[in-house]
C-alpha cells in the first residue's frame, strides 16, 4: 500500500519513515511511503490557526488529488513567556519559510532579559491520516474523504542562550528536551535536541509521539 506524506521535505520524510517503521514492526513492510514533493504535488496554503487544522488541510488536499491515503503533520514551538508564540508561525518566525537561523536569531532576541528559570517551551505536533473514498467524485473531480484521524504530541523543555548540536532542524539547537537518554547522566549539559541521535530524538520529541499515536489507525488500513 503506498501512503502519501504531505511534505516537501525529504529530510521530513526520512523521520517520518523511521518513526512509523518503529512503530508498525513487520507491518512496515507492507507500506511504502512518498513524499507529495516526489509526485509533484503542489504545496497547500496553510490556513488553518491550530496544528490540527493544518496537519488535516495538508493530509486532505493529498488524499484528494492521489486517492491514496495521505499523513501530514503541522508542528511548532510554544514558548510559555512569548504567550505561545511563535507557535504555527514557527517555521516562518522572521519572515521567510525556513529561514532556520534568521528564525533562531529572532527568537534569541525577543527572550534575551528572560531568566533562565523562565525560558520554558515545549514543540507540538499535530499528525493526521486521511484516508480518502476510493472512488474519485465525477462532479468535484476528486477523491471525497472516507476517514480522519488526527493524534496530538508534546515534547517539553527549555530555550537555551546558544544553538549547541549539529542534528535536526528548525529550533533543535536551541531547544534542550525535559527527558533526556541515558547517555546524558555522564555530561556537564544536558543535550539539546540537536545534539541527539536521531533514535535518541524520535523516542520523545513530539512528532514521534504523535506518529505513534496513528500507529493503530494505519495498522488497520495495512490488515
Amino acid at each position: 500500500m503506498q501512503i502519501v506524506v504531505a511534505t516537501h521535505n525529504e529530510g521530513k520524510l526520512v523521520e517520518i519513515r523511521r518513526i512509523l517503521a518503529e512503530g508498525l514492526g513487520s507491518d512496515a513492510g507492507r507500506i511504502e511511503l512518498v513524499s507529495a514533493g516526489s509526485l509533484n504535488l503542489p504545496d497547500p496554503v496553510e490556513t488553518g490557526v491550530t496544528f490540527q487544522e493544518n496537519a488535516l488541510l495538508k493530509a486532505r488536499d493529498v488524499a484528494a488529488r492521489t486517492g491514496c491515503p495521505a499523513v501530514a503533520d503541522d508542528s511548532g514551538l510554544i514558548v510559555d513567556v512569548m504567550g505561545n508564540a511563535p507557535g504555527i508561525l514557527s517555521a516562518r518566525w522572521a519572515g521567510r519559510h525556513g529561514d532556520d537561523a534568521a528564525n533562531n536569531a529572532l527568537l534569541l532576541a525577543q527572550i534575551e532579559d528572560i531568566p533562565d528559570a523562565r525560558r520554558t517551551a515545549r514543540f507540538r505536533c499535530a499528525a493526521a491520516l486521511v484516508v480518502p473514498q476510493a472512488e474519485r467524485d465525477a462532479d468535484a473531480g476528486v477523491h471525497q474523504v472516507a476517514s480522519e484521524t488526527v493524534e496530538i504530541g508534546e515534547m517539553p523543555g527549555v530555550i537555551i542562550r546558544a544553538a549547541r548540536g549539529e542534528h535536526g532542524f528548525g529550533y533543535d539547537p536551541l531547544f534542550v528536551p525535559d527527558d533526556q537518554p541515558a547517555r546524558a547522566q555522564g555530561l556537564a549539559e544536558p543535550l539539546t535536541s540537536a545534539e541527539m541521535t536521531p533514535a535518541e530524538k524520535n523516542a520523545i520529541s513530539h512528532r514521534g509521539k504523535a506518529l505513534r499515536a496513528l500507529v493503530p489507525a494505519i495498522e488497520r488500513l495495512v490488515r
